[in-house]
């Protein structure tokens, strides 16, 4: 590794950043002129009964300010990728390194957050038109299937069937189990999506993620990931300068979708195709999600079996809200972990 492969890494993140920040006022004016937010404040609880807590808490926030933030991620990206691949056609001998979409490394990840974005974004458009949106079991199902699709690319085309673990030398063998295995790994990290509820909260622990994922496809020499995974970072990161309380927008389903699907697919490239772990840390990596997963989890499972919640409103961060916490504290405490956790999974991913 040299000076020259580290700004492979800083060239993409930094255009995104500075791309989202640019076309991020343009898109601000079109959600408040057209008002794309929920025409009704409130939610309903996983078992279908009103969230009454959460609904007190956040009474006046769903009102007014917009959905859809998450096109400045994912279309920051993109405008990035086209940009760094004319720049190399243009200029081969000057920028011929700089772009990063490439067939082995980078289609499957980047056609998992396109289709993530724009199922998301229907959901989106429907919500802010006070329609119900896609309902969850649909929504799973087309996450079940692109995970499918993903799956079946990696077993198929890539010949990969098996998962590595550290302190362990050789990978495990799943065979075609390694396909469903997939499919659930997908479905958990999108569940951890509903991190989105907090200004700053999401766009903070999606940001350590993926810098953490480039970190590790950067030293596996895998510099075409870790060139997507920092330019999803930077395109959050901008997100993120819009997002911090009082939030001009939300991440909203459109960028959860995307980024979870890509986070996934990301993990998988960086695991026996990098000869490196990146499935297993991924628990560690995303440790917050993993933890708003199981408080969702352990939520129903107390009020279906012993009648009573554990928590006063899941996911986690919620719980927090409801014991006192300010939002700002409850988000700030996040990325310390998240920031934390990150570092202990890169440090296990490169054993």
């Amino acid at each position: 590794m040299n000076t020259l492969d580290a700004m492979l890494l800083f060239i993409p993140a930094t255009a995104a950043f500075l791309i989202g920040i640019a076309v991020t006022p343009f898109l601000n004016h079109f959600l408040y002129k057209y008002r794309m937010w929920k025409p009704k404040a409130g939610k309903v609880a996983l078992d279908g009964t009103p969230a009454e807590t959460f609904n007190r808490l956040h009474e006046t926030r769903d009102i007014g300010t917009p959905r859809l933030g998450g096109i400045v991620v994912w279309g920051s990206v993109l405008l990035t990728a086209g940009l760094l691949s004319a720049l190399s056609a243009l200029f081969p001998d000057a920028m011929s390194n700089v772009a990063f979409i490439s067939r082995n490394q980078t289609w499957v990840p980047l056609a998992a957050l396109v289709l993530g974005a724009l199922v998301g974004l229907v959901d989106d458009l429907l919500e802010v038109q006070g329609k119900a949106g896609l309902s969850l079991k649909i929504r799973l199902a087309i996450v079940g299937a692109i995970a499918f699709l993903s799956a079946s690319w990696f077993y198929y085309k890539l010949d990969v069937s098996s998962v590595s673990f550290p302190f362990m030398a050789t990978p495990i063998e799943l065979g075609l189990v390694f396909i469903p295995f997939f499919m659930l790994v997908a479905l958990f990290v999108y569940a951890g999506g509903v991190i989105d509820g907090i200004d700053g909260l999401a766009g903070g622990i999606f940001s350590t993620i993926f810098a953490a994922y480039a970190g590790i496809a950067f030293f596996q020499n895998q510099m075409d990931i870790a060139a997507l995974a920092a330019a999803i970072s930077g395109g959050l990161l901008a997100f993120l300068w819009f997002n911090i309380p009082p939030a001009r927008f939300y991440l909203s389903e459109t960028g959860t979708m995307g980024l979870t699907l890509a986070l996934v697919v990301i993990a998988f490239l960086t695991d026996t195709l990098g000869d490196g772990k990146g499935v297993a840390v991924l628990p560690v990596i995303a440790l917050l999600l993993v933890a708003t997963v199981t408080s969702n989890v352990i939520q129903i499972f107390g009020k279906k079996i012993f009648g009573k919640k554990v928590f006063r409103i899941a996911p986690l961060h919620h719980h927090f809200e409801a014991l006192g916490w300010p939002p700002y504290k409850v988000t700030m405490r996040y990325w310390i972990v998240g920031v934390l956790a990150a570092i202990i999974g890169m440090t296990l991913a490169l054993l």
